[in-house]
């Protein structure tokens, strides 16, 4: 018996040394006295002296183009988007099954803006997020064009029915099923495309930004009635001079009101808002996630009859707008880009307890290359996030702004994915947000909201 017990201890003391050595507690460092911030600075301050606006006529171009892949092939012909299987991207539980069909059609689709010699691109796809491992080798197609990363502003419709396969790493596989590099190669062709060709397309255009409360329609979904959410729905409307209509749309709550039952390719509630207005007013309507984190969709019905009830109640909201939005033929025009530092990387195992960084990121590889970007198109600042982020940041953002007098908007999967970024009040919650997807530490929210702030600071005052 004391054999036993002795044998016990043993095994007690060496699972106990083993956790030792692969977790690490919490860092609650302030964030503006690590090396990360100090780098960051530096950067922001080169962007106070290269900023530029440019008040001209503008110029617009417009691209559609599919992303809805071919089932059941012999073999993957990558170059023609048809394959074998293609998992649906977007829940664990699915467990990296294939999608058994279509419900309706995925598209990437862009809108190019150019005032002067300024030219940016504000991308949006029918897809989970923008993967960073795909966005980093369209900016190298890109570049052979002459076509900057800082251009380009990217979002996701944030659908969890839409094509996976392009995760990599343990964790990567969970949410987007088995990595399949065809599947990749063809994500990469098609959104350097949609910007190639709207680019392209540029003619004389006017322009008009407004927005409207959708509170209906979005919820807290972490902490309820006694949290804030981002109601509003803002939107860009751009119209070239006798020829093609754009309409950019973006909802602060997520494309889950399928779940993951669906195993059909759907670009969930932002499809049907899509669909509708580009039957009713535009050629081309692109939706963007704003800021979804901790914000979830609120309505009524089964199967497909909850997204439909809200993207086509959001379209015929938009559309009593759109007739009173003034178009203009003149904009002021400037944009930013700023590569962020990050703090150490961690997968959490508890509310204060993390896998050590050279584990985590076996487990899921982070993004190299972290951008927070903003863009000012007359009165509007858009501003897109590498993140799920959240609506309680957005709503404190365009706060401020509104009251320098500037409307704004913060959208999410910018080409980078860090997670979700929300108040550091919740770090701490046994909640999915913060406790599995809070990889940067409970200072990453403030970190990130400061240099948003910096970078408004700057588009506005020039």
């Amino acid at each position: 018996m004391k054999r036993f017990g002795f044998i016990l201890g043993a095994i007690l003391l060496i699972l106990i040394v083993i956790l030792l050595m692969v977790t690490t507690s919490v860092d609650s460092t302030p964030y503006f006295k690590r090396d990360y911030y100090r780098r960051t600075q530096v950067r922001v301050d080169s962007l106070k002296r290269d900023c530029k606006s440019d008040y001209d006529s503008l110029s617009a171009g417009f691209a559609k183009i599919s992303i809805t892949p071919g089932l059941n092939n012999f073999e993957d012909q990558y170059l023609e988007g048809k394959f074998k299987e293609v998992p649906l991207a977007g829940f664990g539980a699915r467990k990296g099954k294939g999608a058994t069909g279509v419900h309706d059609s995925i598209f990437v689709k862009a809108a190019a803006l150019k005032v002067n010699n300024q030219v940016v691109v504000i991308v949006g796809a029918d897809l989970l997020i923008m993967p960073p491992n795909i966005i980093d080798e369209v900016t190298i197609l890109l570049a052979q064009k002459g076509i900057k990363r800082s251009q380009v502003f990217y979002s996701a419709s944030h659908s969890h029915s839409s094509v996976g396969g392009w995760g990599p790493g343990f964790i990567g596989e969970q949410f987007a099923g088995k990595e399949n590099k065809n599947i990749s190669k063809w994500l990469v062709i098609q959104i350097s495309k949609a910007v190639i060709t709207a680019i392209a397309d540029l003619r004389p255009a006017s322009i008009g930004t407004g927005s409207f409360d959708a509170s209906t329609y979005t919820r807290n979904r972490l902490i309820g009635e006694s949290g804030t959410k981002n109601s509003d729905f803002s939107y860009i409307s751009i119209e070239q001079h006798g020829g093609r209509k754009a309409i950019v749309g973006s909802f602060s709550a997520h494309a889950t009101t399928l779940g993951d039952e669906n195993m059909e390719f759907s670009a969930d509630y932002p499809g049907y808002w899509e669909r509708k207005i580009e039957n009713k007013v535009a050629d081309i309507a692109i939706f963007c996630a704003g800021s979804v984190g901790s914000q979830s969709p609120s309505g009524e019905g089964k199967g497909f009859d909850k997204p439909k009830l809200i993207g086509e109640s959001l379209a015929d909201s938009l559309l009593v707008y759109l007739p009173k939005t003034v178009l203009q033929d003149k904009i002021t025009l400037s944009s930013l880009t700023l590569k962020i530092a990050l703090p150490t990387y961690n997968i959490r195992l508890t509310t204060r307890l993390n896998l050590i960084s050279r584990i985590s990121e076996k487990l899921m590889p982070i993004p190299q290359n972290v951008y927070l970007q903003t863009v000012r198109i007359g009165n509007l600042i858009w501003i897109t996030t590498p993140s799920d982020f959240s609506g309680e940041y957005a709503l404190q953002i365009k706060n401020s702004l509104a009251v320098k007098g500037f409307s704004a908007n913060v959208s999410s999967f910018n080409g980078s994915y860090v997670g979700y970024i929300i108040p550091g009040r919740y770090f701490y919650l046994d909640a999915y947000e913060p406790k599995i997807m809070g990889w940067f530490g409970p200072n990453m929210g403030e970190y990130t909201v400061e240099l948003i702030r910096h970078l408004t600071d700057i588009v506005t005052k020039n």
